[in-house]
C-alpha cells in the first residue's frame, strides 16, 4: 500500500471529498480556516490508524489498552 485513500469524506464541514495521501513521506495539509484540515487529520486518519493498530494486536493486549 503506497498511499492512504479517503473517498467521500462528509465529516463536520467536509463535503464529499476524495483525497490520496502518500505513505512514508512528509505531508502537509493547507487551506483556509474552517476548510476541514483538522477533521482530516484527527477524525479520519488518526481513527483509521487506531483501528488498524488494534486490529493487529491480540484480543488480550487490546483489553489491556482500554
Amino acid at each position: 500500500m503506497t498511499s492512504i485513500i479517503i473517498k467521500g469524506a462528509k465529516t463536520h464541514n467536509l463535503k464529499n471529498i476524495d483525497i490520496e495521501i502518500p505513505r512514508n513521506k512528509i505531508n502537509v495539509l493547507v487551506g483556509v480556516s474552517g476548510s476541514g484540515k483538522s477533521t482530516i487529520v484527527y477524525d479520519i486518519i488518526a481513527a483509521e490508524g487506531q483501528r488498524q493498530f488494534l486490529e493487529s494486536i491480540s484480543t488480550f493486549a487490546a483489553r489491556l489498552l482500554n
